[in-house]
């Protein structure tokens, strides 16, 4: 085997990934072990609007991933693995297009597994907040790393259970007793289907309203704007109006918590906020077809077009074995009636 030589020519440019002068800020307090970061790239050209469902997933990854990644044609997966080494980079997320198909791998580095997905259906950021009538998307929603909430996954079966450690993983623990809650503002929803072996993949911001406030009030005390009261009689007419709807019709939805310590200029501890999520995308709808041992290699765990094919053949033995067990019947009644 010919010695591999790093050549300058396909070197991966990549903007370090943000990271504080110290080390502990490198690892997890919960587990003890790195704080999960990713790359997210594909070995092939996409066409425009798979180039920008890329972007929108590697803002979904933020802050713990590679915003500015330039890959070339020339670059292989070695490249990335020489920068990711460095710079402790754990998981690939790579996007693949082909005539037939848009498919996405999740690896984990450096010696996997790798899981496939093929993207059936998805849905850019933009075309989300086009679809809405008040989209939100505050500067700061990046700042912190979502969470992960895992729907449907309960099953014994290997490949499921490969896909459910692999996406747990892939974002940073929390600690419920010690998390700050200014810091959950982004959630990822994975559901699974058994009946359809689909999974629906949803990113959403997560907001706190207090429950029994108008929206002339919230926004009032959050963007401290002068209100026109010309139209009023009365201060009080100004606090008691709902306006354009009262929010206390949506906090009978909404689910409502009591929180623990002051959250913003609104919420208050000790107090009932009702908790929202809105959709910011992207959104994917895909299916899990392949489970390889190793980085895009090795031997395969789990795949789908096989397990369909044996199920085929099986039930093709068993209509055969159903026939001959029936000529085998007619024939002893032929010798019955013969004797």
């Amino acid at each position: 085997m010919g010695r591999f030589k790093n050549n300058k020519k396909g070197r991966v440019n990549v903007k370090p990934i943000a990271m504080k002068k110290n080390n502990q800020a490198n690892v997890d307090h919960v587990t003890g072990d790195k704080i999960p970061k990713s790359f997210v790239f594909s070995r092939t050209k996409l066409p425009a609007s798979v180039k920008q469902l890329q972007m929108d997933l590697r803002k979904l990854m933020l802050p713990y991933t590679a915003l500015s990644l330039k890959e070339k044609k020339r670059n292989t997966l070695r490249d990335f693995l020489n920068v990711s080494g460095p710079m402790g980079v754990t998981h690939f997320l790579m996007l693949k297009k082909t005539a037939s198909a848009l498919s996405l791998r999740v690896a984990r580095t450096p010696q996997g597994p790798t899981l496939t997905f093929k993207i059936h259906q998805y849905s850019l950021a933009s075309d989300i907040a086009q679809s809405q009538l008040r989209p939100r998307c505050p500067p700061d929603l990046f700042k912190n790393p979502p969470l992960i909430v895992l729907s449907g996954f309960g099953t014994q079966e290997l490949h499921l259970k490969l896909a459910t450690i692999m996406f747990q993983n892939i974002f940073p623990a929390i600690d419920i007793n010690t998390v700050k809650l200014s810091t959950c503002q982004r959630l990822v929803l994975l559901n699974y289907n058994k009946d359809t072996k689909l999974i629906d993949f949803r990113h959403y911001s997560i907001r706190l309203q207090p429950v029994g406030v108008s929206r002339r009030l919230r926004k009032f005390v959050e963007k401290h704007e002068v209100p026109d009261l010309r139209n009023l009689q009365d201060v009080s007419d100004f606090v008691t109006k709902a306006g354009y709807g009262s929010e206390s019709e949506g906090d009978e939805e909404a689910a409502t918590v009591t929180l623990s310590s002051d959250l913003g200029r609104v919420n208050r501890g000790s107090t009932k906020s009702a908790v929202k999520l809105q959709e910011i995308g992207p959104r994917m709808t895909m299916q899990l077809v392949k489970v390889e041992e190793g980085l895009c290699s090795g031997g395969i765990i789990f795949d789908e077009s096989e397990n369909g094919d044996e199920k085929i053949a099986k039930k093709k033995q068993n209509e055969d074995g159903e026939e001959e067990e029936g000529e085998e019947g007619s024939e002893e009644e032929m010798d019955e009636d013969l004797e």
